[in-house]
């Protein structure tokens, strides 16, 4: 190779670095304040004393409604409803719900999804999405989602921070990953929360969508109420294995057969 095919080589590589900084400055606070990025949530203690290798990504968004509109759009994602993100991407094709979900159940402690259980809950205000320790290319990864909606000037003020740690050998491509990956969805998902909630409200019916009974219409991936029903399609991700981390961690009692 000559030197001026070397040059261009490593300015290309540098350049790609650069973006890549940029991206992930860019996506691991968008929306948010720097007053929001520095502002303590109930999640943050749960990776006390962990690894130093972690990531913290706090985006924002306002709403339009009310936080008692925005909370019912909140309470079910995830838990049947899908994740109002990238269909295609993160729920297998599936369209997310376009409506309040009449079947799925108010929120529980110990309720268990693809994103760990649910650790924390204070009913219309926040909800966070815990996973105590899971083996991850050779690292042991912890990650929380905490969501939290409060009221502003007219309408509502909803922040997510999602944060994680891990320790072993592959810890740092572990934060790399989950930086990457999480920052190509995040913004999407919060766009498309504010627009069901500004665009739906609080309807209880989609005409393009009709439920048809199927407790996987909206989401692929499963999900496991604390009460041991289920919603999406059994065994697809990690809802049965972070159910027993729930129980573990004595969030929920166990039933018998488990």
């Amino acid at each position: 190779m000559n030197p001026l095919s070397i040059i261009i080589l490593a300015g290309l590589m540098l350049g790609m670095v650069l973006l890549f900084r940029l991206f992930t400055f860019w996506g691991i606070r968008w929306g948010a304040t720097p007053e929001e990025c520095a502002r303590p949530m109930i999640g943050d203690a749960y990776l006390d004393g962990g690894p130093g290798t972690r990531i913290s990504m706090t985006r924002a968004v306002s709403i339009n409604k009310s936080p008692e509109i925005v909370w019912p759009w909140l309470a079910q994602l995830g838990r049947g409803a899908g994740w109002y993100s990238i269909d295609l991407l993160d729920n297998g094709g599936k369209t997310s719900a376009r409506h309040l979900v009449s079947w799925i159940p108010e929120p529980q402690r110990g309720d268990a999804s693809p994103i760990g259980y649910l650790r924390y809950l204070e009913p219309g205000r926040e909800i966070v999405w815990w996973v105590s320790g899971h083996r991850f290319i050779g690292s042991k990864a912890r990650m929380l989602v905490n969501i939290r909606v409060m009221p502003q000037e007219g309408g509502s003020r909803l922040v997510i921070r999602i944060s994680g740690d891990a320790a072993g050998a592959t810890a740092r491509l572990v934060i790399w990953l989950f930086t990457v990956i999480d920052t190509i969805m995040a913004r999407r998902q919060l766009l498309g929360i504010k627009e069901r909630v500004e665009r739906y409200g609080a309807r209880s019916a989609d005409p393009d969508h009709p439920e048809n009974g199927l407790r996987d219409q909206y989401q692929l991936y499963e999900v496991i109420y604390a009460s041991g029903e289920t919603a999406g399609v059994s065994g697809k991700e990690h809802a049965s294995h972070f159910r027993r981390m729930a129980i573990k961690d004595k969030i929920i009692v166990n039933s018998p057969e488990e």
